[in-house]
């Protein structure tokens, strides 16, 4: 596969190519209809969540999808909170409905994702469309994995009886590509290995890897020792580690270490500007596709 500089997954480049995607056909489904909607949640201040969402209304309005941010404060209540879900999922003008997570402590995460309408659900992390992944008949697929499988596709990585690692559970990211990437589908049909922080002789299996998937939320985890020659590596980590020469006394890096990594990978994506811009870039998809079936377009368009 590639080498030198081409070994690079640029996800902000392929995030552009799927914003222009959007706009397009936001602009057909506009012609003789109102534009699609999406409703942002966000309960509390932290800044990391704060700049995210702000990010996705950007977005939202770059591809001519009309949104609202609701911003709430920490202190909200759990039953408020589910209160304005319920009226969000009966407004007809409301496509796409999306909570910032993570909420504050005294709030059930689940609950709160079981209080989105599936039919709305753009983050497609409702137990229903999970389900429905599962069952190998996807409608909403979260929308990390999606971009995942996206990167893979774009750069050539053929997942087809492949050896694919993911290392990380989480219903966010793990479990969801591990179930996208083995079911029989031309983007999939792959051999899934599920690692965690359980998993014995980590380096073993993910050596074995021609795709490998990190996303177990631990700065550096995965070394180069660990990847074997000629892997795809995507790395979804997003942590912060302090750095006293940079301006914000941090800076962001993934769960691999990607200087020992490079020289093993013929694929991987940087932290930032990998993986990150694809998450927002299947958000717009989404809630297109959201708009698409709730006024009874086919999915051809």
């Amino acid at each position: 596969m590639s080498s030198g500089p081409e070994k690079l997954i640029d996800g902000k480049a392929v995030a552009e190519t799927i914003f222009s995607e959007v706009a397009a056909g936001v602009s057909d489904f506009s012609r003789s209809r109102r534009p699609p909607f999406l409703a942002v949640v966000i309960a509390g201040e932290d800044p990391a969540s704060q700049a995210y969402v702000k990010s996705k209304v950007t977005a939202a309005a770059r591809c001519g999808i009309g949104s609202t941010l609701i911003e709430l404060p920490a202190t909200v209540e759990a039953a408020y909170l589910r209160d304005r879900l319920d009226r969000l999922n009966a407004d007809p003008g409301i496509d796409g409905i999306l909570v910032q997570m993570p909420l504050p402590p005294h709030i059930d995460q689940q609950k709160i994702i079981e209080s989105i309408s599936p039919d709305k659900d753009v983050d497609g992390l409702h137990p229903y469309n999970l389900g429905r992944l599962a069952s190998d008949k996807p409608r909403f697929i979260p929308c990390t994995p999606l971009g995942i499988l996206e990167l893979l596709a774009r750069y050539g990585a053929r997942t087809e009886g492949r050896r694919v690692v993911v290392v990380g559970r989480s219903i966010l990211v793990g479990k969801p590509v591990a179930l996208l990437l083995s079911r029989k589908h031309g983007s999939g049909n792959a051999t899934v290995t599920i690692c965690h922080s359980s998993t014995r002789d980590l380096g073993l299996v993910t050596r074995e890897a021609d795709i490998l998937i990190v996303a177990i939320g631990k700065a550096h985890a995965i070394g180069g020792d660990m990847i074997g020659g000629g892997a795809v590596v995507i790395d979804v980590g997003m942590n912060r580690v302090p750095d006293a020469s940079a301006k914000k006394g941090y800076r962001l890096t993934g769960d691999v270490d990607f200087e020992s990594a490079y020289p093993m990978v013929s694929l991987i994506t940087p932290v930032p500007g990998g993986v990150g811009p694809m998450t927002v870039a299947m958000l717009m998809r989404n809630t297109l596709q959201a708009a698409r079936w709730a006024h009874g377009v086919r999915d051809d368009g």
